[in-house]
């Protein structure tokens, strides 16, 4: 966490002095007045500045960051973590020589584990909400047209049998990826069943 002194002719003159010398900006900084400006004698002699000690707050997403290369330390993998970002979203994604597919999980659910623990840590204090997406080796890309494929293979079945399709449970996430895959189609349905872990999608042809 970085404090700093930094002065000025009123407390807003510092306070704009500390943003451009900090390098950051108004949202980020907290402050505390030291001394207020005294104009002293005929606004000349004996005046002082205003003076204010300055925290900036620890940015949200290198503190996920930090918190995310320290926890694969811990795992044993030797892996590189870089940042992408968008206006809705951050990525993180991890590369590496090694195999992941320990730290991807079955269907992913090892890395959606991760992500959710990296969206605590970034969000654990006030403040606009990052969003931060986890992916390794682009694993998200790869599952995402996998379930595409799934999803038309199997509408075509169900339009073939003339009966629902049931899929594997799955994330909201991925259920909704086979929804908005077949929402163009107009002879088939899909909706989900199941409670919790169990629920999946049914494509089904539309009556």
């Amino acid at each position: 966490m970085t404090k700093r002194r930094v002065s000025g002719k009123t407390v807003e003159e510092a306070v704009e002095q500390a943003i451009i010398e900090l390098g950051t900006t108004r949202e980020r900084i907290t402050y505390t007045v030291v001394e207020e400006p005294k104009s002293g004698l005929f606004g000349i002699l004996g005046s002082k500045p205003a003076v204010i000690e300055v925290v900036v707050k620890p940015d949200p997403v290198d503190r996920a960051k930090a918190f995310l290369e320290e926890l694969l330390q811990e795992m044993d993998m030797e892996v590189e973590v870089t940042i992408e970002k968008d206006p809705a979203t951050v990525l993180f994604n991890i590369s590496g020589e090694q195999d992941l597919g320990t730290l991807i999980g079955k269907r992913g659910q090892t890395l959606d584990s991760l992500q959710y623990l990296v969206n605590l840590v970034a969000n654990k204090e006030e403040g606009e909400f990052i969003r931060i997406k986890l992916d390794a080796e682009n694993y998200r890309a790869r599952r995402k047209e996998a379930l595409v494929q799934l999803a038309e293979r199997l509408a075509s079945k169900a339009l073939r049998t003339k009966r629902p399709v049931s899929l594997e449970p799955m994330s909201a996430h991925e259920r909704k990826i086979i929804h908005t895959a077949l929402q163009e189609l107009g002879d088939v349905e899909t909706y989900s069943e199941g409670q919790g872990i169990g629920r999946h999608v049914v494509i089904a042809p539309k009556r």
